[in-house]
C-alpha cells in the first residue's frame, strides 16, 4: 500500500487532469503533475492563502495576461545555450516581455485582494530597453530594414540592382529580334538569378549561361551575358546583407544574454502565476473554498460535495474528533457509502495540496501524514489473487503503516468470505487500527460490526438514508444511527409474502415481528415517504438508483441532432446518445466515432432537420441492413438469437 494506490482509489488523477486543463504553460502543468500533498502545517496554510488570493483576483478580473507563456521555455533554453535566436524566436520573446509588463501593471492595484500574489510581481523586470530593441529590429518575424543604417543601404542597393536586371531582361522580351526565340514572355528566377526562357534550338543565338532546363528539354533558362556582372554584384550585396542581419541578431542575443537572469526570474514568476491561477480556476469551476486547517484531531465537513459529481451532488455533513475518531457507515448498496468516504479522503488530500474544496463555511480538516484505502475489489490478474486475498493483502499493508496521523478508509470491511469469519476479521481490524489512534472510516453490512461501533466509545455509527416509500436511496449521511440493508422490507414491498418475510426475519435476528406493522411504522410520518396501508408495490413501480446525482435534466444532445465537433472543426450527426462515460456517437464523413460531450456544441436540433416520423435508419444504417430489417419485420427472415 502506498500513496499512489490511495491516489488511484480516490480518483486523484481526475482532479489533477482537470487542474491541468486550466494551466497554459508546460512548466505549470509539470508542477501540477508533481503536486505535493504537504504535511507541513504552515506550508499548507500559505498555499491555501495563495489559492484564495488567486481566486479573489480571478473573480474580480478573469483576463490574466499569461498567453505568451506557451512555447517561450524553448526560446529561453536557446538563450542559455548562447544560440542565435531566429526572428520568430525574438517575436515570441517580445510577446513574453509585453505580457510580463502587463502582469506587473495588472498586479499593481491588487494588493488589497491579493497581498502575497501582488508582491511576487515586484521581483519582475519590465525589460523595457530589451523590448524596444527587439521591436525596432524585428518586424513581422523578419529583420527590419531600419535595424541598422548599413542594412537599409544594402537593401536599397539590392532593390535598385534587381530592377536594373529586370529592365534589361524585359528588353529581350520586348525585342522583335528575340521574341520568336522565347518560349514564354516572362522573367523568372533560378538559384536566385534572373533568367529568360529560350527555345532549345536557339541556344546559341543568345549569349549567356544555361542555368536550368524544362522537364522536356524544349526550354532552356538562360542568364544573358549582359546581366551576369550585375548578378555577381547582387550576389555580393546579398552576402553583405546576410552578414549584417547576423550581426544584428548577434547584438540582440548579447543584449538578452545580459538580461538572462531577469528573463529567467520573470519566467519563473509567470509560471507561478499560471499555476496559482489554474488552482483559482479549478476553485471557481467547483464552486469551492478553502477549508479551515486545524492542528487538532478534528474533521468537520459542512455541505461537502465530491468534486467529480458536480454541483447537483447531495451535500455531506459530518464530524469526527479526538473523542470519536471513527465512523462505521451502513446502508443499502448504491446508497453512497463509498462516495461519502472518498469525499473525506479526497478533501484532506486536496487541502494539503493547497486546493480549495466544494463545501460550505465551517468545514475544517486536520493535517494528516497519509490516507490509506481499501476500496473496490482490487483484483489483480497478474498476481492471480482472489478478491478477498487482494483485500487482505491491502489491509495487511494498512495495518503496518497506520499511525496516529493517518486516515484509514475501508470499504465493505470483512466482505468476500464466510460472513461469520469476515465479521470477525472486520472487528479485529477495527480494534487494531483504533489502537493506532488515527481516524477510521469503514462501511459494512454486518450487524455485529454495527453493534461493535455502537458499544465502543471511540466509534460512532452512521447510515445512508433510504426512502422506503419509493425504495430509493437518498444519498444523505445520517450520523449517530446505524442503517439496515432493508432487504426484507424491500422484498415485502415487491410482493414476497408476509409470512415468508417474517420467518426470514426470525431466522436472521432471532425474534418475531409483524412486518406489515413494521413497514407502516418505517414509512409513516417521514417526508416524501408513501404510507402503504394494505397495498403492495409492483416491481414496475420501483425506480432503481443509478448515481449519486439528483434526477438528470433532459439530455443535451438527442438522436439526429446536428453538432459541431471542436477538435475536428466540422459538423456531424448524433447517431448514439450519451453513454455513462459522457461519450456520444457521431456520424462524420460516413464514419461513426465516439466524442466526449464536452467537445460538442449543438448546431441544429433534429426536429429542425427532419420530420417527426423520419426513419433515422436511412442515415445510420446501410442499405443492406435496412433491407434485412424489413425482411425480419415481414417474417421473411429468421432472427438469430445469440446465447
Amino acid at each position: 500500500m502506498n500513496q499512489n494506490q490511495t491516489k488511484k482509489m480516490l480518483d486523484w488523477q481526475e482532479i489533477i487532469g482537470r487542474l491541468k486543463e486550466f494551466a497554459l504553460s508546460e512548466a505549470a502543468k509539470d508542477q501540477i503533475d508533481n503536486l505535493e500533498i504537504s504535511t507541513d502545517y504552515y506550508l499548507v496554510i500559505r498555499r491555501l492563502e495563495e489559492t484564495s488570493e488567486a481566486r479573489k483576483i480571478y473573480d474580480v478580473s478573469n483576463s490574466i495576461p499569461l498567453h505568451a507563456l506557451t512555447g517561450i521555455k524553448s526560446v529561453i533554453e536557446k538563450l542559455g545555450r548562447s544560440e542565435i535566436l531566429r526572428p520568430v524566436d525574438l517575436t515570441h520573446m517580445a510577446g513574453f516581455i509585453k505580457d510580463t509588463q502587463k502582469m506587473i501593471r495588472f498586479m499593481s492595484d491588487k494588493e488589497d485582494v491579493g497581498p502575497n500574489l501582488s508582491s511576487y510581481a515586484l521581483s519582475m523586470d519590465p525589460l523595457e530597453v530589451e523590448l524596444e530593441e527587439i521591436t525596432r529590429c524585428i518586424v513581422h518575424n523578419a529583420v527590419a530594414d531600419q535595424a541598422s543604417g548599413k542594412l537599409y543601404k544594402l537593401r536599397r542597393k539590392m532593390e535598385q540592382l534587381e530592377n536594373q536586371i529586370k529592365l534589361k531582361l524585359q528588353s529581350y522580351l520586348a525585342s522583335a529580334n528575340y521574341s520568336s526565340m522565347l518560349s514564354d514572355l516572362v522573367v523568372s528566377q533560378r538559384d536566385g538569378r534572373y533568367v529568360i526562357p529560350v527555345k532549345s534550338e536557339y541556344k546559341k543565338s543568345i549569349d549567356g549561361m544555361v542555368l536550368d532546363r524544362s522537364r522536356t528539354g524544349g526550354t532552356l533558362f538562360i542568364e544573358p551575358a549582359a546581366v551576369k556582372k550585375m548578378h555577381e554584384e547582387l550576389a555580393q550585396l546579398r552576402i553583405d546583407g546576410d552578414n549584417e542581419e547576423y550581426r544584428i541578431l548577434s547584438e540582440l542575443l548579447d543584449r538578452l544574454m545580459h538580461a538572462l537572469r531577469a528573463i529567467t526570474i520573470n519566467y519563473d514568476t509567470m509560471v507561478t502565476y499560471d499555476f496559482l491561477f489554474a488552482k483559482a480556476k479549478l476553485s471557481h469551476a467547483y464552486r469551492a473554498r478553502a477549508a479551515k486547517v486545524t492542528p487538532e484531531k478534528h474533521i468537520k465537513l459542512i455541505g461537502a460535495k465530491h468534486p467529480l459529481l458536480g454541483n447537483e451532488a447531495v451535500p455531506l455533513s459530518m464530524e469526527l474528533d479526538a473523542r470519536q475518531r471513527n465512523l462505521v457507515i451502513t446502508g443499502p448498496n448504491t446508497g453512497g457509502k463509498t462516495v461519502t468516504m472518498k469525499t473525506v479522503g479526497l478533501f484532506i488530500m486536496m487541502t494539503q495540496a493547497g486546493l480549495h474544496v466544494p463545501c460550505e463555511n465551517g468545514t475544517s480538516l486536520p493535517i494528516l501524514r497519509q490516507v490509506l484505502c481499501d476500496i473496490g475489489d482490487g483484483q489483480s490478474l497478474q498476481q492471480n489473487l482472489s478478491t478477498f486475498s487482494s483485500h487482505i493483502t491491502n489491509i495487511n499493508s494498512i495495518l503496518e503503516l497506520a499511525d496516529d496521523q493517518t486516515l484509514v478508509i475501508l470499504d465493505e470491511i470483512g466482505a468476500g468470505t464466510d460472513p461469520s469469519e469476515g465479521m470477525g476479521i472486520g472487528i479485529a481490524v477495527l480494534e487494531y487500527l483504533n489502537s493506532k489512534k488515527g481516524f477510521i472510516l469503514a462501511s459494512t453490512h454486518f450487524n455485529e460490526i454495527k453493534r461493535f461501533a455502537e458499544e465502543h466509545p471511540d466509534f460512532i455509527n452512521g447510515s445512508m438514508a433510504f426512502d422506503l416509500g419509493t425504495l430509493k436511496p437518498v444519498y444523505r449521511l445520517e450520523v449517530g444511527k446505524s442503517g439496515a440493508s432493508n432487504a426484507l422490507l424491500i422484498a415485502l414491498r415487491i410482493g414476497m409474502s408476509e409470512s415468508l418475510i417474517e420467518r426470514a426475519h426470525e431466522i436472521a435476528y432471532n425474534e418475531k415481528v409483524d412486518y406489515k406493522d413494521k413497514l407502516l411504522k418505517e414509512t409513516d410520518g417521514h417526508e416524501n415517504h408513501t404510507v402503504l396501508h394494505n397495498s403492495i408495490v409492483s416491481k414496475e413501480d420501483i425506480v432503481e438508483p443509478k448515481s449519486m446525482f439528483k434526477p438528470k435534466p433532459k439530455p443535451k444532445f438527442a438522436l439526429g441532432d446536428a453538432v459541431y465537433i471542436h477538435t475536428m472543426k466540422r459538423n456531424g450527426i448524433v447517431c448514439e446518445t450519451e453513454n455513462s462515460k459522457g461519450d456520444i456517437g457521431v456520424l462524420v464523413l460516413n464514419k461513426k466515432i465516439k466524442v466526449n460531450h464536452k467537445r460538442l456544441s449543438l448546431y441544429l436540433e433534429a426536429e429542425e432537420l427532419y420530420p417527426d416520423d423520419y426513419d433515422y435508419d436511412i442515415l445510420f444504417k446501410s442499405k443492406e441492413q435496412r433491407k434485412q430489417k424489413k425482411q425480419i419485420v415481414k417474417g421473411k427472415k429468421d432472427v438469430i438469437m445469440m446465447e
